[in-house]
Order: structure tokens, then C-alpha cells, then sequence
């Protein structure tokens, strides 16, 4: 998507005379060669390995009856082996692709010698034990190889780990585990930024976002959905306008650190119109819906186009489900809307003078 934009741009600078043609062909072509760029190359040999990870982890849980012990835990250890020595062999001969898709199929092959040796040798313990030994030799192979497709998969675990231990502890926070996720998700975010998988880094964020809803039902009180408001929007406002110097891996990861702050205070406020479900409590969120949605335009609206459609759609669905609930009084809220239409209209107009004057500055400043 963002390679067909870039081209469709380069070619109507080509055409105004803004930019050579040779130079945007060089341009393209450098796109092209960078490591996160689209290859249908690397997707087949992504589907290629996680196809027969699946294969190697049925075959383990077909439990193969007729092959005899040793020679079940001795293939399995062979596979490991091989996959992982075949790796670094095509790491050494420039063949990364083939290498990350030798090192997934490394990792299948251990996540099904620890449910072979279960099953075997019926070594007490559960799912989340066994996630978390997986998890952490993966972190640890990612790491040494400094693999992007390992980091992947440590994400994807990761998310194992914390749905496996929803599901066994009931919901509930019990010991130490929940801490494991956390190490887990700091670890892939510190992986993302080592072997340069940044797309990785949206499984961790989702996974944090998915941990707070969480913490959120453990306690269920509003004043931790009002604090992911609050914090959700000030982590936006400081991520959107740079206000503060940030670290280099934040500052590397663009506009997605920033939308996501944002979701974590959309979900406060969602939740805070389930807690307030007063005329009162509406009136009051519906304000700072609109205040939200403002705030994001006037910050992010321009540089941030996932930030500014989520605030489309907040504004949509406030307006729809205020429609909703006062129904049964058209009146009043016509006279929300309209107080909300005029407030809006001022405040485009303040922020247009705005855009205006500092325009013509940053054209003074930079006039001779």
C-alpha cells in the first residue's frame, strides 16, 4: 500500500518537474531493497514454514504409537538440531529469508519436544508452564540469531502465554505469572527494536492493551478506567507533538506509539459510559467525547491518519449512541448537538487562524 502511494507520487513529481525520473526509479528501487519491504519471496517461504510447523506439531499430538520411545525423543532432538545448524549455515551464506524459515521450524520442533516429553514421560504440570519454557528459549534463540521471524514468533507466544493462564487461573491474578507476560512482552519489544522486526512491536501493544482491559475487570473500578483515560491522553498529546526528547526506539517507531495511547484512552472512556449510564454522567462524556475527538484533530489530524480515524469513528459512535439512549427526548439532544455543532465550528475556525499564522511565519522565517 505505502509502495504504490509512494510511486503514484514520484510519478506526478516526475511529471511537474519536480524530480527526475532516473532519481525516482534509484529512489523505488532503494525502497525496495530494504528488509521490511513486500516480497512474495519471503511470504511463501513464511507459509512454507509455518505449514510444516503444523505438521510437526500434529504429528507429535497423533502421539505415534507404533514408533518406539527413544526413537520419538531422539528424532525430535535430531529435528531441533538440524533446523537451528541449518539456520545459521544459510545466516552465513546471505540467505536470511531461508534462515528465518529454518529457525521457525527449529522453534515447532522444540514446542513439540516439550509436548512429546509431557505425553511420553507424563511429566506433571500445565500449559502455562510449558508456554513459558517455550517462550523463553525462543526469546533466547531470537536474541542469538538476531532473527525477526523468531521475534514474531516470541510475540505470538507471548499472547499464548497470557490466554493459556486467563483460561487455567480463571480470570484471576494468582502468583508470579502474570509478571511472566510482562517479562515476555518487554522482551519482544526489546527483540523489535535488535533484529529490526518492527512490525512485531503491534502484538506487544495489543497484548498491552488487552492486559489493562484485564486489569480493568479484576478491580472494576472507575477510577482505573478514568486513569487509562487520563494517561492515554497525555501519552498521546506527548507522543503526537514531541514535546519531550524520547528514546530512539520510540522515536524510530512513527505514529503507532501514539494511536495506541489514544485506543487506551478510548477504552477508558468506553468503559466509563458503561460505569455512568446516568443523563447527568452522558452529559459530562459526551463533552469530553467531543473534547477527545478535538484534541486529536487539532494534535495528529494531519500527521496521524490512524489516530484521526479512530477519532472519526469515537465521534460517529458517541453521536449515534447518544441518538440511542434520549430517544424519548428529541429535544434535548438536538440542543446537544446544536451546542456541540457551534463549539466545534469555533474551534475550526480558531485552529484554521491558527494553521494560517504559523504558515506565514515558517514562510518569513525561511524567506531570504
Amino acid at each position: 500500500m505505502y509502495r504504490g502511494r509512494l510511486a503514484r507520487d514520484f510519478e506526478r513529481w516526475v511529471k511537474m518537474g519536480l524530480l527526475e525520473a532516473p532519481v525516482a526509479e534509484r529512489l523505488l528501487q532503494e525502497y525496495d531493497s530494504r528488509r521490511s519491504s513486500f516480497s512474495i519471496g519471503s511470504v511463501l517461504m513464511a507459509l512454507a514454514a509455518i505449514l510444516m510447523s503444523a505438521s510437526i506439531l500434529l504429528l507429535v499430538a497423533a502421539g505415534w504409537e507404533d514408533i518406539p520411545r527413544l526413537m520419538k525423543i531422539g528424532g525430535i532432538l535430531a529435528l531441533i538440531w538440524i533446523f537451528h545448524l541449518s539456520a545459521a549455515f544459510a545466516g552465513w551464506q546471505h540467505a536470511p529469508r531461508l534462515a528465518g524459515a529454518l529457525l521457525i521450524l527449529g522453534c515447532a520442533s522444540f514446542g513439540g519436544g516439550i509436548a512429546l516429553v509431557g505425553q511420553l514421560y507424563h511429566v506433571s504440570g500445565d500449559a502455562v508452564d510449558a508456554m513459558l519454557v517455550w517462550l523463553s528459549v525462543t526469546l533466547l534463540s531470537a536474541a542469538l540469531f538476531r532473527s525477526a521471524a523468531l521475534t514474531g514468533a516470541a510475540g505470538l507466544l507471548t499472547w499464548a502465554l497470557f490466554l493459556y493462564y486467563l483460561d487455567d487461573h480463571n480470570f484471576e491474578w494468582v502468583g508470579l505469572y502474570p509478571w511472566t507476560v510482562i517479562a515476555g512482552a518487554v522482551a519482544t519489544l526489546a527483540l523489535v527494536w535488535w533484529t529490526q522486526a518492527g512490525r512485531v512491536r503491534h502484538l506487544v501493544y495489543t497484548l498491552a492493551l488487552a492486559f489493562l482491559i484485564w486489569i480493568y475487570f479484576l478491580y472494576e473500578s472507575p477510577t482505573v478506567a478514568i486513569l487509562y483515560l487520563v494517561l492515554g491522553t497525555a501519552f498521546f498529546a506527548v507522543l503526537s507533538q514531541r514535546v519531550v526528547p524520547l528514546p530512539s526506539f520510540i522515536d524510530q517507531s512513527g505514529a503507532a506509539p501514539a494511536f495506541y495511547a489514544l485506543v487506551l484512552a478510548v477504552i477508558g472512556l468506553g468503559i466509563l459510559h458503561m460505569v455512568y449510564d446516568t443523563a447527568a454522567g452522558r452529559a459530562i462524556l459526551a463533552a469530553v467525547t467531543v473534547g477527545l475527538t478535538v484534541l486529536v484533530l487539532a494534535l495528529a489530524g494531519r500527521d496521524n491518519g490512524a489516530a484521526r480515524y479512530l477519532a472519526y469513528l469515537v465521534f460517529s459512535v458517541e453521536v449515534l449512541y447518544l441518538s440511542f439512549v434520549t430517544i424519548d427526548s428529541m429535544l434535548g439532544t438536538s440542543g446537544f448537538f446544536l451546542i456541540s455543532g457551534v463549539v466545534v465550528a469555533m474551534l475550526a475556525f480558531v485552529v484554521i487562524r491558527l494553521e494560517k499564522l504559523l504558515a506565514a511565519r515558517a514562510a518569513s522565517r525561511e524567506a531570504p
